[in-house]
């Protein structure tokens, strides 16, 4: 993990999901998902947005040309943790599509414009990932 991720991670914890600087006043939650080479759990912050009852997650990696390391962790291995605040949830990553997948990214695109300029700046669609709680 690079330090950047992990000075945000230890605040959010510290915090009580709160942090400052760049993600300040962020919707941000913890993502603890499993490697899919190593096996080994692997914690990332990411922006989210709630649709209902389910969290959703943006694999932006800000425009790269490649997906982030935790969207490849959640294809091979669905089941995975979040952080929310003070709470911790239990969930099943799946890929919105379609209809779907437009009207959560409108919807980002909506409270974090830089979402659209992510998506200028890659030739691959930027994957929307829902969040499932399990029961």
């Amino acid at each position: 993990m690079n330090d950047f991720n992990a000075a945000i991670i230890e605040e959010f914890r510290t915090h009580g999901g709160r942090v400052g600087g760049p993600f300040e006043g962020a919707q941000l939650l913890l993502l603890t998902s499993t490697g899919a080479k190593s096996g080994q759990p692997r914690t990332t912050p990411v922006v989210y947005l709630e649709d209902g009852q389910n969290l959703v997650i943006f694999a932006s990696k800000a425009g790269a040309p490649t997906h982030p390391a935790w969207y490849r962790n959640l294809l091979a291995n669905p089941s995975a943790t979040v952080e929310v605040g003070t709470r911790t949830l239990a969930v099943r990553a799946r890929e919105a599509e379609g209809d779907e997948r437009r009207r959560l990214y409108e919807q980002q695109v909506a409270r974090m414009p830089q979402f659209a300029d992510y998506q200028a700046k890659t030739t691959r669609q930027i994957p929307v990932v829902v969040l499932e709680r399990e029961r």
